[in-house]
């Protein structure tokens, strides 16, 4: 008796600093090939400002490039394993950062594909860590507070500088040319599934609900996007780019079309392919790490983002300071919640890359070099407690005027003490996510880590076990964005009807891991309330509170650490 043959599925993840395609059994999730392709603009593929700390932005070219090259050897890489054909490819599906909202023409096409915008920096895709639309965010949700459709109260009851329609309001009054030019604006996780399908038009692409939903106010309680009069409100032109978004948003297992021959031709696949609809990495990142009720969701990377679902049958409060809860955006049929922080690799790379003393920088990899140092440091030992707002507060301040701080250091502080407290800052902002979720009654049971740090630190996940108090696991697949990618290619080609019938098949059990320590768990509770103290002091505009016993329950805590 013959076997059936396999059939496979392409993930693509468009992430900070590249594009990464993944080729996938959809019989198991096993992998046959993969390609990691490296954005070539800017600073890692980051366009910056030395004059605007909160401007970054991406060459759209690179997306297209990246896709290309990293679809070829992706390819090339599956056809070397037995059982491969490119007429085995049954689905596409596509991943990516955001929100990172695209200036279109008419046709879809990126403005800064066009020579006289190619050097415009307003012109490219704004990437999701610029926070130059600070001001349009706190006007939106001062405007957003007092009307009746309460837009604001599935995304945290703020408006995030991160997000679709400050950035496109601060693009108005700081660039009104490019605006001007501009025909619409396209979500990064819709515009690739529109290019790879040859439909781009603003008026008919498919528009995901996990970026409309998410970044958007995209809600069907209010009938789609924001109305015309509270767009115009904000500013009049608006009005437009609400008309040129084509309606319904969808879940990303319906399909958006089938491949292009042109872009067919390009990466070597048949026409015909069928793409998803898109949505963002976090969102993918999840499915490939097996999500379900209870379970939370940690990508860790640049920053993080913390994905819950929850049934939609059952009731479920509004959660001040989530970036969203959005029916469908995660898994269909379900409501995706969205929660992060906004930086936490980011931190660690600061530290290390202009801080860090040559010791620890001059030979092998300096974050290798440092948290072997600090590991050794035991909790509280140092003195020191962080702040991890060095890019502002995602969740639950939402926040981007929050910076970075440092409380404790003396004349004998030491960069792996300092580097240590950094971490520690980042896990004590996880648990203050974790609590928030499970004071409004969803209950989190298990925490499943995935992404670069997740992957590569165990000194880091540590930590986070130890201070979060509970079990941290590591997702199996080193891959999760794009392996979650693939799933909703697997739907989309019709090898599963759902989501959750792709999962049971194509996500294996978790590979490591880390428990808390008992010991660690104790003295980090001590730690994590002095870390509220801060947080909520230095956060919130209703709290006042004398700060004078921080540094020296600090000292406390040190003395009687070292002396144990």
């Amino acid at each position: 008796m013959t076997s059936a043959p396999r059939r496979f599925a392409v993930g693509l993840d468009f992430g900070t600093n590249s594009v990464r395609a993944l080729v996938v059994d959809v019989a198991d999730g096993s992998e046959v090939g993969a390609h990691v392709g490296e954005y070539s603009s800017g600073d890692a593929g980051v366009l910056l400002n030395p004059r605007d700390p909160n401007l970054a932005r991406q060459n759209p070219a690179d997306y297209i490039e990246g896709l290309y090259s990293s679809v070829r050897r992706a390819i090339a890489a599956a056809k070397r394993k037995r059982g491969f054909g490119i007429e085995r490819v049954i689905g596409i599906g596509v991943d990516t950062t955001g929100s990172t909202p695209i200036p279109v023409d008419r046709d879809g096409v990126p403005l800064a594909l066009h020579a006289e915008f190619r050097r415009d920096l307003a012109a490219q895709a704004w990437l999701w860590k610029d926070h130059t639309a600070h001001a349009e965010a706190a006007e939106i949700t001062a405007k957003a507070a007092g009307h009746p459709d309460r837009y604001l109260a599935k995304c945290g009851g703020v408006y995030s500088s991160e997000w679709y329609w400050s950035k496109i309001l601060h693009c108005k009054r700081s660039a009104p040319k490019v605006f001007a030019a501009a025909y619409s604006w396209v979500e990064l996780a819709d515009f690739v599934p529109a290019f790879l399908t040859g439909k781009t038009d603003p008026h008919t692409l498919a528009r995901g609900i996990c970026a409309a939903g998410h970044k958007a106010m995209y809600h069907d309680g209010w009938g789609g996007l924001p109305s015309e009069p509270f767009l115009a409100s904000l500013d009049p032109d608006l009005v437009a780019i609400r008309r040129r978004y084509a309606a319904p948003a969808v879940p990303a297992d319906r399909k958006a079309g089938g491949l292009s021959e042109d872009v067919a031709r390009k990466v070597g696949l048949p026409a015909g392919v069928p793409v998803a609809v898109g949505a963002f990495d976090a969102h993918m990142g999840a499915v490939g790490a097996g999500i379900k009720p209870g379970t939370l969701v940690k990508i860790i990377g640049t920053s993080t983002c913390d994905m819950m679902v929850a049934p939609m049958e059952e009731p479920l409060p509004d959660i001040p300071g989530l970036c969203g809860i959005v029916p469908g955006s995660v898994v269909p049929g379900m409501y995706g919640l969205e929660a992060g922080q906004s930086a936490v690799g980011d931190i660690f790379n600061w530290f290390a890359s202009q801080l860090a003393p040559q010791p620890y920088t001059a030979k092998g990899d300096p974050h290798t070099n440092l948290s072997r140092a600090a590991e050794k440091i035991r909790p509280g030992q140092s003195g020191l407690l962080a702040l991890d707002w060095n890019n502002g507060n995602r969740t639950v301040l939402v926040d981007p005027r929050l910076t970075g701080l440092l409380v404790g250091q003396t004349l004998s502080t030491s960069a792996p003490e300092v580097y240590r407290a950094l971490v520690e800052a980042t896990a004590f902002g996880a648990l203050t996510i974790i609590n928030r979720l499970e004071e409004y009654g969803v209950a989190v049971k298990d925490v499943v880590n995935c992404g670069g740090i997740a992957e590569k630190n165990p000194f880091v996940m540590q930590i986070y076990a130890d201070v979060c108090g509970r079990p941290m696991k590591i997702s199996h697949s080193p891959q999760t964005c794009a392996l979650g990618a693939a799933i909703f290619g697997a739907v989309a080609g019709g090898a599963y009807r759902s989501v959750q019938s792709a999962q049971r098949k194509m996500v294996k059990a978790h590979r490591k891991v880390y428990r808390p320590r008992k010991a660690a768990t104790a003295v980090y509770a001590e730690l994590y309330q002095l870390y509220k103290q801060l947080h909520d002091t230095f956060g919130t505009h209703d709290h006042a509170q004398a700060l004078a016993h921080v540094m020296k329950s600090l000292i406390a805590i040190r003395d009687r650490t070292r002396s144990e």
